[in-house]
């Protein structure tokens, strides 16, 4: 076995224990609710297979779904946000590296990875909070739900990845 995959099976049992025992228990000004576990498909390499980025996507949803009585939310949401992770990285990558580039603060520089984090988190929460919602009769909370979980989500992330760059 890869020690690559036991660092990514701890990751995702970190992830799915804060989200489940903490961080679903925060909501900020009744809006702003920090969705970590995102963190776990925007790490993924350059070079994993797409059906693996999947798998771990679907697998990690379910896992936040089971444990945070939303039914398919999470599960819906980190899929497509695995689905689109390798073509959002490729547009912060060089098109002439072929290296296969893990995501971070070193790799893509502070600029891109906040953008390249930004997007993925932005997309993850317009399906999660659209999908909750599910009508838009009070699309004002919809979108302050969907712009606060986003700036919690990326705040929550640039601070994670600065802990681990030092």
């Amino acid at each position: 076995m890869n020690i690559d995959i036991f660092k990514r099976l701890l990751l995702f049992v970190i992830l799915v224990l804060a989200q489940v025992l903490v961080l679903n228990h925060i909501h900020l000004m009744g809006c702003a609710i920090p969705l970590l576990y995102v963190y776990f498909i925007l790490g993924i390499n350059r070079l994993c297979p797409q059906w693996a980025t999947l798998l771990w996507g679907f697998a990690l949803g379910l896992s936040i779904d089971t444990f945070s009585n939303t039914p398919g939310l999470a599960a819906s949401s980190l899929t497509l946000v695995a689905l689109l992770q390798p073509y959002i990285l490729n547009m912060f990558i060089a098109h002439d590296n072929q290296d296969d580039v893990k995501p971070s603060f070193r790799t893509l520089g502070p600029g891109k990875y906040i953008s390249y984090i930004s997007i993925c988190v932005f997309i993850f929460c317009l399906m999660f909070f659209s999908l909750e919602a599910f009508n838009f009769f009070n699309w004002t909370q919809w979108i302050s739900n969907i712009i606060g979980s986003t700036l919690i989500t990326v705040v929550f992330i640039i601070v994670i990845e600065n802990v681990r760059r030092n």
